[in-house]
């Protein structure tokens, strides 16, 4: 479903702060794989993310998405095949606007669109079910403004959002990491249930250990630019931090220095 091809990024290209963010990376997602993607600050993974979805063109590699060669296109004509969550509950919704027109916004992407504004009853209908799968009444709050929502529970409906096409790979790009204690865990567990039933390919960054080991059913850590581990089935259920930092130490010829990963 997605193939990495050697993808190389350079940013400041021949100045003092030059700085070579992705070196040479591979990596192939067949349909249906939920990899976690860990590393330290400054590792590459939200790069590779951005990379992905085209926030930039990169110097040299190739992405393909479906057997679809997505590399020179435009961060907005790729949207037609991806769904994405950021950091920031903020970033994925429209604050003036309702619950059931942000789901419309969600509901259209990769169509044309005109400038007559209107929701269906059928849409309606499908917007009640849906959130009503978030277990957070929701369903019954389609008219309010989502300025009115906690940080949580805009993140529950920018998952509901990317998901609403089912599209062909779904990025979180460490889309717990601005929520409380309490909320992160229920937004995580919304996120794979989604993910689950969709069997969307996923790839989602994070900064904790614990969750990379608990979610997916595939583990990459990258380190300057690289992937360095690829860990999946029996290996990866089995793991513990303590393993996976050795693992990387191992396999990087460094020490591990993720505060944040190894506090969480």
């Amino acid at each position: 479903m997605l193939r990495i091809e050697n993808l190389n990024k350079t940013f400041n290209p021949g100045t003092p702060i030059e700085n070579h963010v992705l070196n040479d990376v591979s990596l192939h997602l067949p349909a249906g794989d939920y990899i976690t993607l860990i590393g330290g600050n400054g590792a590459g993974k939200s790069t590779l993310l951005s990379g992905v979805a085209g926030t930039f063109i990169p110097d040299s590699g190739k992405i393909t998405i479906d057997n679809v060669d997505v590399t020179g296109l435009s961060e907005y004509k790729r949207a037609a095949y991806l769904g994405r969550v950021f950091q920031d509950p903020m970033s994925g919704t429209a604050a003036n606007m309702s619950i059931e027109e942000n789901l419309s916004l969600a509901y259209r992407r990769g169509k044309r669109r005109s400038l007559r504004w209107y929701v269906t009853e059928k849409e309606r209908t499908l917007y009640r079910e849906r959130l009503a799968t978030l277990e957070l009444g929701l369903e019954n709050r389609l008219t309010d403004k989502v300025g009115l929502l906690s940080g949580g529970q805009r993140q529950a409906l920018t998952l509901l959002m990317a998901t609403l096409k089912e599209p062909k790979v779904l990025l979180l790009d460490e889309h717990t990491a601005a929520l409380d204690p309490k909320t992160a865990p229920k937004v995580l567990e919304i996120g794979t249930r989604l993910i689950e039933k969709y069997k969307l390919t996923t790839m989602m960054v994070t900064h904790n250990m614990r969750d990379a080991i608990r979610y997916g059913n595939r583990l990459i850590m990258m380190d300057a630019g690289r992937i360095v581990l690829d860990i999946s089935g029996d290996d990866k259920k089995n793991l513990t931090v303590d393993e996976l930092i050795s693992k990387f130490t191992q396999a990087s010829g460094e020490e591990f220095s993720g505060d944040q990963a190894l506090l969480g």
